[in-house]
């Protein structure tokens, strides 16, 4: 038995970095608030996914979502400065702005 076992590990082994590579890397995108409008209005992304949101507008924006798969708030931010959320459940998620109620983006997380 003590064969087998020894002559088992080997194969193992060469089996272990074939699956480190199988393992999906988590991206990250970057959405812009510019002239109050979200840039990409749209965003196709995988669950596990980051998206940071960017404020290029001389004032403060409010970034918040209702929705089921995706509830947060990430509170108000000033020019230059960004906040980042991952997204772990897939379906669609609504963002939008407290401050500018006509801001508003949808975002797909996908399995």
């Amino acid at each position: 038995m003590k064969t087998k076992t020894l002559r088992m590990i080997p194969a193992l082994c060469l089996m272990l970095p074939c699956l480190g590579s199988a393992v999906a890397v988590a991206e990250n995108y970057t959405v812009e608030q510019s002239d109050k409008a979200f840039q990409p209005q749209n965003l196709t992304i995988k669950a596990g996914d980051t998206v940071e949101f960017l404020n290029n507008d001389p004032f403060f924006h409010n970034i918040f979502s209702l929705s089921e798969s995706k509830f947060f708030d990430l509170g108000s931010f000033p020019q230059g400065e960004s906040r980042s959320i991952t997204f772990e459940n897939p379906g669609k998620v609504t963002v939008e702005c407290a401050i500018h109620p006509q801001m508003q983006m949808t975002i797909e997380v996908e399995e």
